[in-house]
């Protein structure tokens, strides 16, 4: 689609200057963007290049230096106006309403108006599908499930059975919500399994990446709360409890029962082990290991191995670097020493 840059700056509710009537038709990155292409200043270094862009427009933030009269669009938060402006331009293309021939429905599912089910989907009998919720190709939703409206499963997610999810939920290809958490009792030489009979609670405005597992509880429930954003292949185990807006990066596993709270950030390949406790708005670094039953509290980075402030862990860092020449140090005064002796 296009729109002229006055159309669009009423739209985002903002002020424009320079040729209102520029017609723009793509979001592009600021390096290369061109004619009937928008692009955005997010910080210092990106306003250094701002002159060498031949962007059609600019999305800036309100103190940019506009002196030499270029076509921009100010914004109080850059990156998040042009977020809106991408899916503006870009809108995701959406399939027709209806249920596919290949789709097997089973009796006493609950469709709402306007979904689509791709093709060879299955939805278990006593589901339940909010309005305008898309199914992709070879999903596979279990019986008793509850999706709410204006969500989108892409090809090959699986739902198992009894779990429940709000509204506008994002789940990419190849997760997978509801599987059997790893429990298993030691019965003399061997392991008998822990009846998995808990279930997932997924919360509205959640978005759960490619290849992703979120596993059912043992007794209870697993819940992950409203605008938490899960990455790919990110494995939340039975029991877990994760809050509101978690930001949770890629490769990332919990063990069972960790509580994580509001607006915690939490890089990628982090190992959380069982019943941790991660604070609202704490901040844990990539690759970190945090310990079974370990407190994470909100403040300075956690980092390392075990976990620890990110100024203690870089301090240890710099004291592991000075090792080999700590070492050729007591060595010359060994040697000294046997030459005195």
């Amino acid at each position: 689609m296009s729109v002229r840059v006055r159309e669009l700056a009423e739209w985002l509710g903002t002020t424009f200057e320079g040729d209102g009537e520029k017609t723009l038709e793509r979001a592009a990155p600021l390096e290369t963007a061109g004619a009937h292409e928008i692009a955005f200043v997010g910080n210092r270094k990106a306003a250094a290049k701002a002159a060498a862009s031949a962007a059609c427009c600019l999305v800036v933030p309100p103190d940019f230096d506009n002196s030499c009269g270029r076509t921009v669009i100010r914004a109080t938060d850059p990156r998040g106006a042009f977020a809106r402006i991408v899916e503006h331009l870009h809108p995701r293309p959406r399939p027709e309403a209806g249920v596919h021939p290949s789709a097997v429905v089973e009796n006493g599912v609950a469709l709402g108006e306007g979904i689509s089910i791709g093709p060879h989907a299955f939805i278990g009998s006593g589901a339940s599908i909010g309005d305008r919720t898309i199914v992709g190709a070879g999903s596979v939703i279990g019986r008793g499930v509850k999706i709410g409206p204006d969500s989108l499963l892409h090809a090959r997610v699986t739902i198992y059975e009894g779990v429940r999810i709000g509204a506008r939920a994002v789940l990419h290809s190849g997760c997978v919500l509801g599987a059997d958490g790893f429990g298993f009792v030691l019965a003399g030489d061997h392991y008998e399994k822990f009846p998995q009979v808990g279930r997932v609670d997924i919360g509205d405005d959640v978005e759960i990446g490619a290849n992703s597992c979120v596993d059912r509880a043992a007794l209870g429930v697993t819940t992950v709360g409203d605008g938490t954003k899960l990455d790919n292949m990110v494995h939340i185990a039975h029991n877990c409890r994760i809050g509101r807006h978690v930001v949770i990066a890629a490769q990332t596993g919990f063990a069972g029962g960790v509580i994580v709270e509001d607006f915690a950030v939490i890089g990628g390949q982090v190992g959380v082990g069982d019943y941790a406790r991660i604070e609202s708005k704490a901040i844990v670094g990539s690759g970190a290991g945090i310990l079974s039953k370990k407190i994470v509290h909100a403040g300075e980075p956690q980092w390392g191995t075990p976990a620890r402030p990110l100024r203690e862990y870089l301090q240890q860092l710099a004291h592991v670097a000075r090792l080999p020449e700590l070492r050729e140090e007591v060595e010359r005064l060994k040697k000294r020493i046997e030459e005195l002796g």
